[in-house]
C-alpha cells in the first residue's frame, strides 16, 4: 500500500459541494486534495448527449433547477463563473391524466416562482469549476473505504482505479457527499458514536430512490399544439414531465418515474421505457410515440449514490443545525454535502451554501492556528 504527501485538507467528493469547497481553499492558498470515486466529476450532476456520453450540451439526468430569487448564493456563483442560465419552458397548457380509462385534460399552466436552468446543463457549472482546480490536486477514480485517527493526523484509505490501495494523510477532511452513502461504504477508527451513526444513516439521500426518463424528438412540437410540456399524472409510470428541450433546441421531454424502485428492478428498464414512450404519445399525441432516442438513469442503481436504505423513497431531507460529527472525529472531519445544509438542503443551492459553509470554517480555523501567540509581557510592563 502506498503512502503520499499529507496535504493540509482532504476532500473526499468531487460533487458541486466538493468543487466549490476545493475552489474556495485554493482561492485561499490552502494546499488541498479532491479524491473523487466516479472517473469523471459531477456526483449526482450529470449532463450528457443523446448516445448518454458527457456533453457541454447536455440533458440533465440528475439537477437541472435552481431558482437565484430565492437561492442567491447560488446566483452569484453562477454570475461569478460567468454562466449563463434560461428560464424552464412553461408558456402553454399543463396536462393531467387522474385514470387510466378518461383522456387527459388540459389545463392553463401557471408557474411561480420561476425555475432556472444553466446554459449546457448543469454540468455546465462542474465544468468550470473543475477547470479552475490544479490538475495535480484532484484524483479521480479514488474510493474511500476506510478513515483512521493517528495521533493529530486522519489517514484515508482508498482504492484507485487500476484496484491498488493507497493511504492519504492529512490534517482535516472534509466529506462533500451525502452522509448515508458516507455511513454506508466508509469504516471509521475509531467508530463513530451511536448517535451520529444512526443520525447519518436516517438522512435522505437526495436523488437517490429517484430515476428519470428522457424522449428526444427533432423539434417541440407541444409548443405548436400549445403545451407547455408540463404534466401530471396518477396512472404512471411517469408521475411528473417536463419540457427539457436545451437552450441550443434541442428537443425533449423529461419525467419523473413513481414506479418504487423494487418494482422498477423487477420489470426492467426496457419495459418502464416502452411504457414511458407509450403514456407520452397518450398525453401528447402521436409525435411523441416516435422519439428518436431516450435516456433512463435509475440513481438507486449507481451504487455511489444510494444504499440499500434508498429502495425505500423517503422524504426530503430538512435543515438541521445540530452539528453532524461529533466525539473523537469533531475536529478532524467535517461534512459539506447538500444534504448538509443549513438553508437548501437537497438542492444545488444546497450543496453551495453547505460547501462554502464549511470551507470558510476550516480557512478561519487554519488561519487561527498560524497565528503568532502574543508574547508574555516584561516585568516591567506587569509594574
Amino acid at each position: 500500500m502506498s503512502s503520499s504527501v499529507s496535504p493540509s485538507i482532504l476532500i473526499v467528493g468531487g460533487g458541486l459541494a466538493g468543487l466549490t469547497a476545493a475552489r474556495l481553499l485554493y482561492q485561499a492558498g490552502i494546499d488541498f486534495k479532491l479524491l473523487e470515486a466516479r472517473d469523471r466529476l459531477g456526483g449526482r450532476i450529470l449532463s450528457v448527449d443523446a448516445t448518454g456520453k458527457l456533453s457541454g450540451d447536455g440533458f440533465d439526468l440528475g439537477p437541472s433547477w435552481f431558482w437565484p430569487g430565492m437561492q442567491p448564493a447560488m446566483g452569484d456563483l453562477v454570475h461569478l463563473l460567468g454562466l449563463h442560465y434560461f428560464e424552464q419552458n412553461s408558456d402553454g397548457d399543463v396536462i393531467f391524466q387522474r385514470m387510466s380509462r378518461e383522456a387527459p385534460q388540459r389545463y392553463r399552466g401557471m408557474q411561480d416562482p420561476q425555475s432556472m436552468r444553466l446554459v449546457g446543463g448543469t454540468g455546465a457549472i462542474i465544468s468550470v469549476l473543475g477547470e479552475s482546480l490544479p490538475a495535480q490536486s484532484v484524483q479521480l477514480g479514488a474510493r474511500v473505504t476506510h478513515v483512521s485517527l493517528e495521533g493529530q493526523e486522519v489517514v484515508v484509505q482508498y482504492v484507485a482505479a487500476s484496484g491498488s490501495s493507497h493511504k492519504q494523510r492529512a490534517s482535516h477532511v472534509l466529506f462533500a457527499l451525502p452522509p448515508r452513502l458516507l455511513e454506508a461504504k466508509v469504516l471509521f477508527s475509531p467508530a463513530l458514536d451511536v448517535t451520529t451513526s444512526e443520525r447519518w444513516r436516517r438522512t435522505p439521500t437526495w436523488m437517490a430512490p429517484r430515476a428519470k426518463f428522457f424522449a428526444l424528438y427533432d423539434r417541440p412540437f407541444w409548443r405548436d399544439a400549445g403545451l407547455s410540456g408540463t404534466a401530471q399524472s396518477m396512472v404512471g409510470p411517469l408521475v411528473e414531465i417536463h419540457d427539457a428541450t436545451t437552450a441550443s433546441g434541442r428537443a425533449a421531454l423529461f419525467g419523473f418515474v413513481g414506479v418504487p424502485a423494487e418494482q422498477r428492478a423487477a420489470v426492467g428498464r426496457d419495459a418502464i421505457v416502452a411504457a414511458s414512450v407509450q403514456q407520452l404519445a397518450q398525453m401528447f399525441g402521436p409525435q411523441a410515440a416516435s422519439p428518436r432516442a431516450t435516456l433512463y438513469k435509475d440513481w438507486t442503481d449507481d451504487p455511489l449514490t444510494a444504499t440499500a436504505d434508498d429502495r425505500q423513497a423517503g422524504g426530503h431531507p430538512i435543515p438541521d443545525r445540530r452539528p453532524w460529527v461529533n466525539g473523537k472525529w469533531r475536529d478532524y472531519i467535517s461534512l459539506a454535502g447538500s444534504e448538509t445544509s443549513l438553508s437548501e438542503p437537497g438542492y444545488l443551492a444546497g450543496a453551495v451554501e453547505a460547501a462554502t459553509r464549511t470551507a470558510n470554517e476550516i480557512v478561519s480555523r487554519l488561519n487561527r492556528s498560524e497565528r503568532p501567540a502574543c508574547a508574555a509581557p516584561s516585568q516591567a510592563s506587569r509594574a
